[in-house]
Formats: C-alpha cells, structure tokens, sequence
C-alpha cells in the first residue's frame, strides 16, 4: 500500500473542482446521448434517516449525508437514531446500539458473517464494509428477529446487494468522487453488465484521510487508507431464479491516538454462492441457500505508522512490536418460505465455523535483534461453531392486526488451544483443550394493529435472546470472575428478555414515529479494567443489567419546498448487581435538520445536540473502552448543499462542523502516551474540526 502525502490536500482539492467543472460543461451532451437505467438521483444531502416500519429502520446506504460520508460501516450506522460508536480515531470505531457492543448486535455484510480477528477489535466486523457499495442497509431493533443468525439482543444489521435484473443486454455504472479537509479522497465504482440470462457487477473502492485537527487546531493521530475489490457474476435462467457466485477482497491501514499499536494491514477475503428460487407452489413461494467463506488477516504494530515511546509504561511496548491475527469463517444457510392466505411462516438452518490463529514479533533487548511476526508460524488460540435452527411467522388476523412470531434454537461451541496465558510473565493455560458446549434458545412475539381510517400503527412486543460469549469475551481479558481459572472457564452466556413498544404515523406532510424498549440481561458480561505496575489488566465477569430507553423521530414538510426533520434517542442502564450504572451508555441526542429543495437544487442545516454523561462506572466498560470520566454536552452545527447537473450527475458539499468547536464523544478511548497524551491523566480524543468536502455521484 501507499504511504499518506498530506502535502498532496491542495492537488486532490484541484482535482475535484477540475471534475467538478467538467462534469458540468459535459452533463447536458450526456443526458441526450444516453438514456438512464437506474433510478434518478435525488439532489438531498440525508441530515436524518426515520423509521421505515415498527422497528425496522431501510435506507440506501449510497445516497450522500451528513457529516462527511462515512468511512466504514460504523461511521455510516451512528447516522442512525439509537446508534453510536465508540471511537477509534478517523476510522474503524465499534458500533453501539442502545449502549449494546460486539456480538449483541448482530452485523451480516450481504447474508455472511465477516468477523473481525484484533483481539481487542481494532478491525470491528464494520470495518471491513464500504456502505456506498450496497444497496440497501437494514436495522432491526431489539431481539425481534430470528431469522439472521444467533444472538442479536441489541439489534440486526443488515447490508445487502441486490442480484442485477436485465431485460436485454445492457448495463449500468454507479460511480462517485468525493474530496474534503484532511486529505480526506475518496473514489467508488459500482457497474454491471448483463442480459436476461445473467449479470456481471464489479465493485471498487479506494478511500483515505490524513490526520485530522480538532476544533481548537490539535492533530489528532487519526490517518488512513483503504482499499476493496468485489465481483460478482449471476446466471438469471428466467425471473424466478438466481444463482450468483461471488468474491471480494481489500486492505488497510490506520493508526489509533487511543491505542498503544496501529492497524498496519486489515485484509480481507471473501468467496460465497448463493441460490434464490420463488414462485415455486401455491404454498411454497420462495427457497434459498447461500454458502460463504470470509477471512480477515490483521497485523497490529508500534512502528510503522509511528515510533514506539521510550517511556512507555509498559516497558515491552517501548520497543518494536507487531502482532499478527487471522480469522477463518465459513457459514451456511437454508432458509424456505411458506404463504397461505393469512400467514407466511420462514423456516430454515445456519451454521458457522470460525478459527482464531495468532503469532507475534520478537525483540532482544540485550542485541537489538527483531524478528517480525510473519518469521513465525501462525498458531490457533480458538476455535467456535454454531448451528442453528429457526421459524418465523406472520399471521395477519384481519386486515388491520398482524402477530409475528418466532423461534430459535441454536447449539454453540468453543474451544481453547492456547498454550500460555499473558504475554509479560506467560503462564501455562489451565484451560488448554477444554471445550464449552452451550445450548441457546430464542425467540420473539409481536403485535401490530393499523388504527381504522388513520395512517398510524401500534406495536408491542416481546423478545428473549440467549448469546453464547464470543471471543473477545472468553479470550481477550487478563483473568475472569474472582475464584475461577480464567475466563474461558466461568464466563456464562448472556440471556436478555425485552419488551418493545412504539407508534408509527405516516401522514402526507408528518411522518412520526417513537418506540421504546425495556430489559433484563441476566448474565450481563462485563469488563472491569485495573491499573497496575506492569500496566492495566482486564477482569471479565457477569452481572445482571436492566437497560431502557428510546427513540423518537418527526419529519414534517412545511410547504413545497421547506422540510423539518428530528430525531432523538435516550438510552440507559443500571448494574443491578451492585448498584451503580451500567458503564459505555451514549448520553441523550437530538438531531434537528432543516432541508430545502427546489428544482435541481437542494439546501440544508443540521443541528446535533447531545447532553453531558454523568451515569458512569468508572474503570468498567468492554473490551475496546471503559468509562473514565464525565462527559460534557455539545453541539455542532453543519451545512450542506447539492445541485442535479442531469438526471445522471449530483454534485454535492457540506461543511461539518461550521463553527469549528472543539468537543469529544463520551464512547471514547483515552489518548495514548505514545503520541504525546498523559497516561496518568486520560483525555478523550477530540473530533474533527470544521471540515469541508464536496462528492461528485454519477450514475447511467
């Protein structure tokens, strides 16, 4: 990979403006000469997205919004009431739903399953996905789904592609440009070429950042670069029918102010087929099946994006050091669908097989010797399977009231190969080749009712959801619950039951809707971080939780051309163990936007409010942040604007952060003694400040 050129900002500014203005004296030729294939391009800037139905929030990860078009799928989720992040520096953070992190909230990149191998989530699932390059992205709240693989307390993400449908030989492109402050470029192509018989889509992607200044002119250690290529070929044999191999591959590199090494390289490869019949009976309408392997191949180091701190508190990290992880997944899933007049039922089976390797560097202080970790053979530390089995139903009692419910049963496993525990003084695992076999049920019931003559729909539901510990959980802490061996030993899978409840309102000028949620985790797991000599150490444990919260959201369109939209989302827990909060809780946000649209033409003001976060346990948290310290309220003003060149070119500009104010997120990583920050004193890294960028979208 290439290696960041701040000094290259001007040039790529240059460059844009240059495409910018070309597109402009081409566009109007252009638009005569060809015909359009896709959808006509919306000239908005998206400032909020609403809930499309009672839980369930789709949107088109593609269209431009507001701040700077996101860098990785977490960047792209915290756009979404109830989401946040937990910050990583200018890319690859952790996704938060309702203060729910890691595997309670379920994350599939077009059907499978891409995990990530950083034991300490350096390279979240999210980071491995580019939002432009799908087409739909789907969020389901709560334990309201079975249908999607195991776990999903907190919620269900889905990215997805649609298959290519011609009716002639033809095809399409997709493309778009985007450049802002901080080095920030990015370039995305989505084309395909097909026929009836079948399709051909190529993606690629190349996106990078420099470091960032925040609001009072502080460089934030924040600079990356990534790069993806996918391809997919599909055999379409009549409109009933698809079979669509795909692969994909991409790399990456950044560096964390909050962390004590740098992503050095976040490979990623993927390989699946899957296979959709519908309109088979009268009874059975659709069946599919999909197969997938996906691999992630990270190295972690302390020199090659920076230079590692003499002073460091731990003294191994004061010289070179590099970690490298992999992480092998292969799934499977059937799944068939049954309508008759008044019910559907979805029925089927996943599977999953995930090993963990791992090998490190070596550095001899007495001769300065260092040998990279690609020197030595890779070991596996962990092994996980999951089979599944699932039913979901809809019964729709009248044509107003609708019960959806299911069911799932999953028998989980895990197994550990490492020999030593520690990496300071390393002792022998007591656990060594000990398994965990877990068997998980699910499930979920629903009910829907359509107010008589009003464009309003009530809902409540209730869910329960058992989730076997993943790795960052069984593997990644120093010790586990007082008395036990570690823990891989005594860590006990995570049971949460919820009830969701919420309104929906869908008028000609207002759009509202609100749900709400209240729950019990009984076997809540958590971390609790304890500074020593030798550095902080890691204890996990399990408590029971009780969390609840909501979202809220309006969009009302005040005339022809004038659009309000706001949002809000309350999320909040208690450690009913002993008492105190439960710890990583994103305060309260509001979200006010203003939009307007004539024409071509397309103008609008974002306003993000967001409370101070007193409710904090200190020292407590998962296994990428803990909570340090109160957090002070903020908010941030931005501006955007776009124009429709034709119906196949949108340009469009923002300015986040207009009044450049310095501020910093509560889900946060104190910043780390190697660039500078004070390690007996942890300060939150601050955000971006004001930052413009313009994009360039094209489609035909």
């Amino acid at each position: 990979m290439g290696h960041f050129e701040p000094a290259a900002t001007f040039i790529r500014w240059r460059q844009a403006f240059a495409i910018s203005l070309g597109l402009l004296a081409v566009s109007p030729l252009h638009a005569h000469e060809h015909s359009p294939t896709s959808a006509e391009l919306e000239s908005t800037v998206i400032t909020a997205v609403q809930q499309a139905s009672p839980l369930t929030v789709v949107t088109n990860p593609k269209e431009p919004r507001q701040p700077v078009p996101a860098t990785d799928g977490a960047d792209y989720l915290k756009t979404i009431p109830g989401f946040s992040s937990i910050r990583n520096g200018g890319s690859n953070g952790d996704p938060v739903l309702r203060g729910m992190f890691g595997s309670r909230l379920n994350i599939l990149s077009n059907g499978t399953l891409m995990i990530g191998a950083c034991p300490s989530r350096m390279d979240a699932p999210t980071s491995y996905i580019v939002p432009s390059t799908f087409d739909r992205l789907t969020v389901i709240k709560g334990p309201q789904t079975v249908i999607w693989g195991a776990g999903s307390s907190a919620g269900t993400v889905l990215f997805e592609r649609d298959p290519e449908r011609f009716s002639e030989l033809g095809g399409r492109v997709d493309a778009s440009f985007l450049v802002g402050s901080n080095g920030r470029l990015d370039k995305v192509f989505d084309g395909s070429l097909g026929a009836e018989e079948g399709y051909l889509r190529v993606i690629g992607t190349h996106a990078q950042a420099d470091d960032y200044k925040s609001g009072d002119g502080e460089r934030m250690p924040s600079r990356w670069e990534k790069w993806s290529g996918d391809i997919a070929l599909g055999w379409t044999p009549d409109s009933d029918t698809l079979i669509e191999l795909s692969a994909g591959k991409g790399d990456g590199e950044s560096r964390y102010a909050g962390r004590g090494m740098d992503a050095t390289k976040l490979l990623r490869e993927s390989l699946g087929l899957r296979v959709v019949r519908e309109n088979i009976g009268d009874v059975l309408s659709k069946v599919e099946a999909q197969v997938y392997y996906n691999y992630a191949d990270h190295i972690m180091d302390n020199y090659s994006l920076r230079t590692p701190n003499p002073y460091d508190a731990m003294p191994m990290m004061r010289y070179p050091m590099a970690s490298n992880v992999d992480r092998r997944t292969v799934g499977a899933r059937v799944a068939a669908t049954f309508d008759w007049d008044t019910l559907q039922v979805i029925a089927g089976l996943d599977a999953m097989r995930s090993e963990h390797r791992g090998r490190r560097s070596s550095y001899a202080m007495m001769s300065g010797a260092f040998t990279g970790a690609g020197q030595f053979p890779r070991v596996r530390d962990a092994l996980f399977h999951n089979y599944g089995v699932f039913t979901e139903a809809t019964w729709r009692t009248d044509e107003q009231q609708r019960l959806i419910g299911g069911a799932r049963l999953d028998r989980a496993s895990a197994k550990d190969y490492r020999q030593t525990l520690g990496s300071m003084m390393p002792t022998i695992n007591p656990t060594l080749g000990d398994s965990r076999d877990e068997t998980l049920p699910s499930g979920f019931l629903r009910y829907e009712i359509d107010l008589r003559g009003q464009p309003t729909t009530l809902y409540a539901g209730l869910g329960h959801s058992q989730r076997m510990p993943d790795y960052w959980e069984l593997f990644s802490p120093g010790s586990g619950p007082l008395g036990s061996r570690n823990a891989f030993d005594a860590i006990h899978p995570e049971k949460t039951t919820q009830f969701d409840f919420g309104v929906q309102y869908a008028g000609d000028e207002l759009q509202a809707w609100a749900s709400g949620y209240l729950g019990q985790i009984r076997d809540y797991i958590l971390f609790t971080y304890t500074p020593g000599m030798m550095g902080t150490t890691s204890r996990a444990q399990n408590i029971d939780a009780r969390i609840m919260g909501a979202e809220l959201g309006a969009s009302y369109r005040l005339d022809a051309n004038w659009k309000g939209d706001a949002t809000l989302a309350y999320a909040w827990g208690k450690n009913r163990s002993d008492g105190e909060a439960l710890p990583q809780m994103p305060p309260l946000e509001v979200r006010l936007g203003l939009t307007y649209e004539r024409s071509d033409w397309s103008a609008g003001a974002l306003w993000r409010v967001v409370a101070a976060q007193n409710r904090i346990a200190e020292g407590r948290g998962n296994v990428v942040g803990k909570d340090f310290d109160d957090s002070p309220g903020f908010a941030v003003f931005s501006l955007n604007g776009a124009y429709r060149v034709s119906r196949q070119v949108r340009l469009s500009a923002g300015i986040d952060n207009l009044f450049d104010r310095d501020y910093t997120e509560h889900l946060n990583l104190a910043g780390n003694a190697g660039f500078g920050f004070v390690a007996d004193n942890p300060e939150s890294i601050s955000e971006p400040g004001r930052t413009l960028w313009t994009k360039v979208d094209i489609s035909f």
